[in-house]
């Protein structure tokens, strides 16, 4: 038995087990009871014209090609089924079976009341794919809401340096030349008359002062250093949640187990 939604069936292409190329999936038809699919129809004939009922209980699904256990002159041969009904009653499921070697419906699967139509199994079975239960789970999502630490940027120190100007006055002393005059005394008058009496003569002094002088010495003032620090704040955030409901057509009565 092939494990899908019976309706992934339609639009598939059918092959015999020899690798013939049958046709494309028409229809999908579900057993009453069980709700599984249990007949395909196969679109065979020029231009695809007829629609042939093949058995798929044995018939497996590779990839996007469905294989049937039967030769393509079987489909084409298949006995003829009215289609407008959309369902097939126990008399046409034996005919079928019995075409394709597989016995009755009845000695198949006992109690089979008839196939329908992917989507027109009865009350009490799922009628959107392979049969589960008779009740459907209602779901709904909800927020969780956590955090989660990303970078969000960076800090950092960086020394430069830069170049002021400083003045500063300092006191500096210069020598000048000056010019003393004394009076010839007695006192004074043997180096007065030390030498020639009347000569040319030079004398010198040399003068001093005192210049301004600049030098820089570099000392520590502070340390700095980076850290960190947490804020706590709030963040809103909104998303959207999806909600499953489940509404009821037709005369039901609604109670609360």
């Amino acid at each position: 038995m092939i494990e899908t939604n019976p309706q992934q069936l339609i639009g598939l292409t059918a092959h015999a087990a020899d690798g013939d190329k049958l046709g494309t999936v028409g229809q999908v038809f579900l057993d009453d009871q069980t709700g599984q699919a249990e007949f395909i129809t196969v679109h065979t004939g020029l231009f695809g014209t007829k629609e042939s009922f093949v058995p798929i209980s044995s018939a497996t699904l590779e990839n996007d090609r469905l294989v049937v256990p039967f030769t393509k002159d079987q489909v084409k041969a298949a006995p003829s089924v009215d289609l407008d009904a959309g369902h097939l009653d126990q008399a046409e499921e034996d005919r079928l079976y019995a075409h394709y070697g597989m016995g009755s419906g009845l000695e198949r699967t006992a109690g089979t009341a008839g196939t329908g139509t992917a989507g027109t199994a009865p009350a009490g079975h799922d009628t959107s794919g392979p049969n589960t239960d008779d009740a459907m789970t209602r779901s709904e999502e909800h927020l969780e809401v956590g955090t989660t630490t990303q970078e969000a940027g960076r800090a950092r120190l960086r020394k430069y340096v830069t170049t002021e100007t400083e003045t500063r006055t300092v006191p500096v002393a210069k020598e000048r030349a000056v010019v003393e005059t004394e009076p010839v005394t007695g006192g004074n008058v043997d180096q007065a008359l030390d030498g020639p009496a009347i000569s040319e003569e030079e004398h010198e002094v040399v003068l001093h002062e005192e210049r301004a002088v600049v030098d820089k010495t570099a000392e520590p003032v502070e340390r700095v250093r980076l850290g960190t620090e947490t804020v706590v704040g709030e963040e809103t955030v909104t998303e959207d949640v999806r909600k499953e409901h489940i509404e009821v057509e037709g005369d039901v009565d609604d109670r609360r187990i």
